[in-house]
Order: structure tokens, then sequence, then C-alpha cells
């Protein structure tokens, strides 16, 4: 009898070393400041299930190359939020786990955001997924719009109707201004921004292989003059010529009649400057049409990582209903479009339009964003600064286009 019970009390003894060598502790790469959103999501993951995530916060500035110091240095974590625009050339350099298999058996996989699934593979195969999504739209100011004697619950479908705007805002005087972009070589802000309106009209800079330049073209003139009739006709602030991003969010200062911004940024004036009534839609194209841009993160998996079912299991706890509605509940946008209206119901109604440009949203496909757009030096920054404030238009296309071919053409 004795035996007996001590061979019973070593099967559960070994039963339960058993089961607490099966929890797993992922341990995932954050940038700082990523907002409470996700934090909050992986608290809520951490209460719930046996396994469990730890966050590391990195500088913005220095994820990438961390990330690429750890990976060659076989330092690196399970899992990594990563800038959408980055996932391309992590996953070119195989430095990534493969998850297309698993996640296009998820039922709910064709209802994913479609520009970070589309930014999070390569050659055909899934190597990152949607994580946090962001979109740029089109606000106005209701006060400013009505003041000037505009109707405040039109939004402008045009970008006739936003430069008509715009001058009868800046007819009030004073330091009411019609219109603001943050267009101090500011590469990163302009694409969010300005090229919506080039895409909106069916154009682009680049080819969807993202092997050829493809700036110069009507659309994209067309977006420029409109840009360039803002300054001509002094309906911006004269800082938005300098601004490299610090100011992006001038709307909120309550004198800024129209500008683009992000479900970010609709956030934090709902939060921070509840009194500024504003409305939103999607930004019109320069020859017609609605486009956005798709920001954000992916999550990523780090190749051959040991943690790779546990990572899966936290990412389809995002993915649940019930993670979607803690995401919604701090203020992000739904990453299953499938679920939206569900996970929207506790969100202000102004969200939707951010959630609707998840459809026409776009994201350049290159494993050289940063060379090409991102950085202060790169030629889109430069382009969009000289050929809205400067003399030579022509000359400022034809130096961005020829430059962004040579940098595509010459890379590694």
């Amino acid at each position: 009898m004795l035996k007996k019970l001590i061979g019973t009390v070593s099967l559960a003894t070994i039963l339960m070393a058993q089961g607490a060598m099966a929890q797993e502790t992922i341990n995932m790469w954050v940038r700082t400041g990523i907002g409470t959103a996700f934090t909050t999501l992986a608290d809520s993951y951490n209460a719930s299930h046996e396994n469990q995530i730890q966050l590391t916060e990195v500088p913005f500035s220095e994820l990438v190359q961390k990330y690429a110091t750890a990976i060659a240095g076989g330092q690196a974590p399970d899992a990594l939020s990563l800038d959408l625009i980055y996932t391309p050339s992590f996953a070119a350099a195989g430095q990534l786990e493969d998850l297309t298999d698993w996640v296009q058996a998820l039922p709910y996989y064709n209802g994913l955001a479609p520009s970070h699934v589309a930014l999070g593979t390569y050659e055909g195969r899934n190597y990152g997924l949607p994580l946090l999504v962001e979109t740029s739209i089109f606000a106005w100011n209701k006060d400013l719009y009505a003041e000037a004697g505009l109707d405040p619950e039109k939004a402008p479908t045009s970008w006739d109707e936003i430069k008509a705007n715009a001058e009868k805002i800046r007819a009030l005087g004073g330091d009411k201004y019609g219109f603001y972009f943050s267009g101090g070589s500011c590469g990163g802000c302009m694409i969010f921004t300005f090229a919506p309106t080039i895409w909106g009209s069916g154009a682009d800079i680049l080819s969807e292989d993202g092997k050829t330049a493809t700036l110069d073209t009507p659309q994209a003139r067309a977006a420029v003059e409109n840009y360039r009739f803002m300054v001509e006709n002094d309906l911006i602030p004269a800082g938005a010529e300098t601004d490299n991003g610090v100011n992006f969010m001038s709307f909120s200062n309550g004198n800024i009649g129209q500008q683009s911004i992000g479900a970010f940024g609709m956030g934090s004036i709902i939060n921070d400057n509840p009194d500024l009534n504003f409305g939103v839609t999607l930004i019109p194209g320069s020859e017609g049409g609605v486009s956005s841009f798709a920001g954000g993160d992916n999550i990523v998996v780090t190749k051959g990582t040991p943690r790779l079912d546990a990572v899966k299991e936290f990412i389809e706890y995002a993915y649940s209903a019930e993670g979607q509605e803690v995401l919604a509940k701090s203020g992000a946008l739904p990453s299953r479009l499938d679920i939206a209206e569900q996970t929207l119901a506790s969100m202000d109604p102004r969200f939707q339009v951010a959630v609707d440009a998840i459809e026409v949203a776009k994201t350049p496909y290159t494993l050289l964003f940063n060379d090409l757009i991102n950085s202060a030096n790169s030629p889109w920054a430069i382009f969009t600064n000289a050929a809205i404030f400067g003399g030579d238009v022509d000359g400022a296309f034809a130096a961005a286009q020829s430059e962004m071919q040579s940098i595509i053409d010459n890379a590694p």
C-alpha cells in the first residue's frame, strides 16, 4: 500500500514537473513608447495564459540595428514588433521564421490588414503579420469651417475644395491657416500624408516589385501643384518648410483648418484636446480617388526560436475577439477587418474612417525603404521639400527619379 502511494505521489510529481517545464516565457522586443494598447494586450495575455510574454523596450531609432546585431550574435529575442516597412529586408536576409502554412490555415487570414500582410510577404511566403495598424486620414476643423462660412459637416472630397476652403479660412486672418504639413525634409511625414494624394489617383512612386522608380507622373505633378498652391498663397504657417516632424500635429492647436493626420493623432486629440471640434475623411487623390498610408508594426519571429509554438499562441490571442477588443479599448485600430465592427463598438465613431482607410491604404514595398524614403537625406525627402518649396519643379522631379533608380540599381 505504501509503495503504491509512493508511486502515485512520484507520478504526480513528475507530471507537475512536466507541466512546469511546459510553461514558456516569450522574449519580445518592442520600440520605446509603443503605447498602452500593446502593453495592455500583453498584460491581458499574461493574466489568462500559462505561457507568458516579457517585453523589452528598445529605442525606436536603435531597434533595427540592435535586432540585426542580436541575430548575428545569436542573442535575438523570440519575437519583435517591427515597423512593417523593414519586414521585407529581414525576410530577404533569411532571418525570420516562415509562418506561411500556419497563418494561411487560420480561418480569418483573409481578414487581416492587407498592407501589413503584403509587407510581411517575401517571395510568396509570410514572414510578418499585422500587430499594430496605423492609417493616415484627412482632418478638418469644424469650428474654423463654420467661422469661415463653410458647412462644418461637409467633408472636402477634392483638392479644389480643400484649396478653396483653405483660402476662406486664411481670410479669417491672424494665426488661422487653411492647411498644414511637415515639409522640412521629413520623408516619413510626407510618405504618410503626401503620397496618398498620388496613390489615390492611381499612380505610385515605385513599381510593385520595388525595382523601378516611377515618381514622375501627371498625378504626382498635380499633387505637388496642390501643395505649392498652399505655399504660394500663404495658406500654411511659414514654419512648415523647416518642420522635420516635431510639429506634425499642429492641427491640434485649433488654428489649422485642414491637415492629413494619423489615427494615432485622432486618438491624442480626442484624449488631450476634447474641445477641438473636428471631422475626418479619407485623403483625396490629386485627380480623384482616395487613399491612405498603412503604417504601424508587424510581429515577426526570429528564425529558429525554440518558442515558436508559444509565439503562435500569443499571436492567435492578439487576433481573437478578446484580444482585438483589448486593443480597441486602448485606442488601437483592429488588425482583423472581418470583426472590425465588433471591435469598434466602444470607440469614437470617427475611428471608422481610419479603419475604412485600411482597405485603400498602401505602403511602398522595397528592401531599401530607409535609403529611398525614410531618412532625412533620402531622395524622397529631398524631393518633396524641393518640389513644393523650391523654384525648380522639373529639376526636383528629375533629380529624385534619377537618384532613386540609382540607389535601387546599385543595391547589393
